[in-house]
């Protein structure tokens, strides 16, 4: 049996199955309780199915995974052969899911760093993908939350999204703000800032607002050597073609991926929602 350092992240991460397997990747999954029913992100709700639940204004709302399944998740990978594991997580602004972790690594049989990236979707996927680097080279503890860390300092996450109202429901921006950024039909662009989702500009329409977008992505990228996430929840042809368009605005381009955000992201942000990170190398 193989000693050795893991990655544990969460089912936010949206990183490819392919790749979380190749690089040994732990996904503790949050939950979306549609209804009466809760169920785990990734396994058993789809993002069509939330989607069509919005649509038809049905209760959405998302929970933290439990402490006794980070624990189970902690024991389960020690088990494997591990000798130290860093758990990467959502940002602690936006869920309790940091402070589950936390409190299931005091018990864990191996030592367990826990980590508030302040980040969400592929912004977290690409800090646990960097940690997972690291330790495939050998790297400690300390040395893959470093890695993990300076991809964050790294990373940036812009939003579109037609509506700010299921984030106001969520609790995921502020009133105020929500009121802003409806007022006169404005489209929103947000930027993940310190771990919270905030308003960045006010667009009047959504083809201006996606092509504001696609200016801001491309002017953070510059000349670097970066990796590109296009997310979208039921908007897969907006995605493809803004994907295609950086393919070409984005000279230093080295990864591009476009995938549909999960049901827990999804719940926060409604369908029409157009998501890009941008993370340096």
């Amino acid at each position: 049996m193989s000693r050795h350092v893991s990655i544990v992240t969460d089912s936010t991460a949206y990183l490819p199955a392919r790749t979380m397997e190749r690089h040994g990747i732990t996904s503790v999954p949050l939950t979306v309780v549609l209804g009466d029913q809760a169920l785990e992100e990734g396994t058993e709700i789809s993002t069509r199915s939330l989607a069509q639940a919005l649509q038809k204004r049905r209760s959405v709302t998302t929970s933290r995974p439990s402490p006794e399944v980070f624990a189970r998740t902690y024991r389960e990978v020690a088990e494997s052969g591990a000798t130290g594991i860093v758990s990467l997580h959502l940002s602690a602004e936006l869920s309790g899911t940091y402070d589950a972790a936390l409190v299931a690594a005091r018990e864990a049989p191996v030592p367990v760093r826990v980590v508030d990236t302040g980040m969400v979707a592929m912004a977290l996927g690409f800090c646990a993908l960097a940690a997972a680097e690291a330790a495939e080279s050998g790297g400690t503890v300390d040395e893959a939350v470093t890695a993990a860390e300076k991809r964050a300092e790294g990373t940036s996450a812009y939003f579109y999204v037609d509506t700010l109202d299921y984030l106001r429901r969520g609790g995921r921006i502020g009133a105020a703000q929500a009121l802003f950024g409806s007022a006169l039909a404005v489209k929103p662009l947000l930027k993940l800032d310190g771990g919270r989702i905030d308003l960045l500009e006010k667009v009047r329409t959504a083809s201006k607002a996606i092509a504001r977008l696609e200016e801001i992505v491309a002017d953070r990228a510059g000349s670097a050597e970066v990796d590109i996430a296009v997310h979208h929840l039921s908007a897969h042809d907006r995605a493809s073609a803004l994907a295609d368009r950086l393919r070409t605005r984005v000279p230093g381009l080295v990864d591009l991926h476009v995938s549909e955000v999960g049901a827990v992201i999804g719940a926060h942000t409604g369908p029409g929602l157009l998501g890009v990170v941008v993370s340096a190398r």
